[in-house]
């Protein structure tokens, strides 16, 4: 269960943290700017649609955060860094492995699994 309380503070630090407004905050995410007032009020508890608008148009927000205040918010975004590469899309899990695999060559650490997510909400598992 989702304290309100608590939720409505990290929403007003998610709004703070882009210079928001609730009117301008609401029309990023796609609703009604009263859907903000009452959850800000805590007249209204907020919807899991309402959280999932969120965590789309703010890519920094995470939902353990935003729910329950566990992680941190702006969310740290580890990125590989290919050196020489042009970013292209990998789709070869091979390919994945010995790019990763280079990249760690340095330490001790080996993959053991690489979860792919994609904006329609489906995923691709990698186990080494």
């Amino acid at each position: 269960m989702v304290n309100t309380e608590a939720f409505t503070k990290r929403l007003k630090k998610v709004m703070d943290y882009y210079g928001e407004s609730a009117s301008s905050f609401a029309e990023k995410i796609g609703v009604q700017r009263s859907s903000i007032s009452h959850i800000l009020s805590g007249r209204n508890k907020p919807s899991l649609e309402f959280v999932l608008k969120i965590l789309s148009s703010f890519p920094e927000v995470e939902l353990y955060w935003l729910l329950n205040g566990k992680g941190q918010f702006p969310s740290i975004q580890k990125t590989l860094d290919f050196k020489d590469e042009p970013k292209k899309e990998v789709t070869n899990q091979k390919n994945i492995e010995t790019k990763l695999d280079s990249t760690n060559s340095n330490n001790n650490k080996t993959i053991e699994r690489i979860v792919i997510f994609y904006s329609d909400g489906t995923f691709k598992n990698f186990q080494n």
